[in-house]
């Protein structure tokens, strides 16, 4: 074997094309052979699981037929490229380049022989043309950029996609009025129309989002107006006090921690309820609320920083009182 593939590699790019074509165009006519007779047993079964009122095993095995005429379409279109480019052998070994004529031929089975497992011959033939026009003719092919020319047809056959539910429909009837069956398509076409959810993605995007605009405005009219539940929640949480003057020194002083951070957060929320106390009472819009709790941010941030301020203007003024206190005794 080892011998043969020696002599076989030494030999002309012509000699080679040609062997491979013909082999190819050999086994497609075997194999188209032996597919028909598999798609004829297919249709015949389907035909019984329409007659027995299995409709749901039928609808499952037309994809198969569809996929294995598809096959066959796209053999047949292989075929004929096969025979054309063996037809201008001597074309291809007189130029350098791939004539424009047969560039479509030559992609198309470039393309179809990483998807036509059955046809080794056409990974022989894309590694010849390989080795004449380069790695990048055959990538463009393969990857179906816009210069490569494939086939279209070939395209749609060979990709592996679900098939519509039109196409099945279509198949059914036909396969039924072959074997002359009286059947009624109504309950097919209803289940095929369907539009499933699919639940790898989760809940239906508008479901989902109106249970999230429910969850968010939803409260019953008779408890009045709406309040949205990180607001209920944080009402619930804090206490409810009131903001300490911030003219008043000692006492404010007295009711903020030594940290910058900890006086910041105890403004802030202080500020933050007395702002949900005023909204939550309103009857106002979703709109105004998040207006004024934005302004609530703001007035709090100031408030934080007036604080600070009024920590550091205390321990001043403390040691100064304590010094005067110490010279007038």
């Amino acid at each position: 074997m080892s011998t043969l593939n020696s002599l076989f590699n030494r030999a002309p790019f012509g000699a080679r094309c040609k062997t491979c074509l013909n082999l190819a165009i050999s086994r497609i006519k075997l194999l188209r052979n032996k597919r028909e007779l598999q798609l004829k047993q297919m249709r015949k079964e389907i035909s019984q699981y329409i007659q027995t009122g299995q409709e749901a095993i039928a609808r499952i095995r037309v994809e198969y037929i569809i996929r294995e005429q598809n096959i066959l379409a796209a053999y047949e279109i292989i075929e004929l490229f096969c025979e054309f480019i063996l037809a201008r052998v001597p074309i291809l070994e007189s130029q350098r380049d791939c004539p424009l004529e047969l560039q479509e031929a030559i992609a198309s089975i470039i393309f179809a022989s990483p998807r036509c497992s059955d046809l080794p011959e056409l990974l022989h033939i894309r590694n010849l043309f390989s080795t004449k026009y380069g790695k990048e003719f055959v990538a463009a092919a393969s990857e179906l950029r816009p210069e490569s020319n494939v086939n279209r047809m070939i395209i749609e056959k060979l990709t592996a996609r679900a098939p519509l539910a039109e196409l099945k429909i279509k198949v059914l009837k036909e396969i039924a009025q072959e074997y002359n069956l009286v059947w009624d398509s109504s309950s097919t076409e209803a289940e095929l129309s369907k539009n499933h959810e699919d639940l790898l993605d989760g809940l239906n995007p508008t479901n989902s989002q109106a249970t999230v605009t429910a969850s968010f405005t939803g409260t019953s009219q008779k408890d009045g107006p709406p309040v949205s539940p990180v607001r209920e929640n944080r009402t619930e949480q804090l206490p409810r006090t009131s903001i300490p003057s911030v003219n008043n020194l000692s006492s404010l002083a007295s009711k903020i921690s030594v940290s910058d951070d900890g006086k910041a957060d105890a403004v802030r929320s202080q500020t933050e309820v007395l702002s949900i106390d005023k909204t939550s009472c309103s009857s106002q819009s979703s709109s105004d609320v998040l207006d004024k709790a934005r302004a609530a941010i703001a007035s709090a941030d100031r408030a934080s920083a007036a604080a600070r301020a009024a920590a550091e203007l205390v321990k001043v003024k403390l040691p100064r009182q304590s010094n005067n206190f110490s010279h007038g005794n």
